[in-house]
């Protein structure tokens, strides 16, 4: 999985806006406040809560 550095450095929890944190064998951006996992699919993060896994 590769998301540009730039891309990463702006993304935020969409819930509480804390950091995220990649999960490279998952392929996802993990958030630890909230406990919420968002999948990136294609290269493109899908940051939508509803469609969130939780943690």
């Amino acid at each position: 999985m590769f998301l540009d550095p730039a891309l990463l450095e702006i993304l935020v929890c969409p819930q509480c806006r804390d950091t995220l944190f990649v999960d490279e064998e998952a392929s996802e951006l993990v958030c630890q406040a909230c406990g919420l996992a968002y999948a990136v699919r294609g290269g493109v993060p899908v940051m939508l809560v509803d469609e969130a896994r939780t943690l």
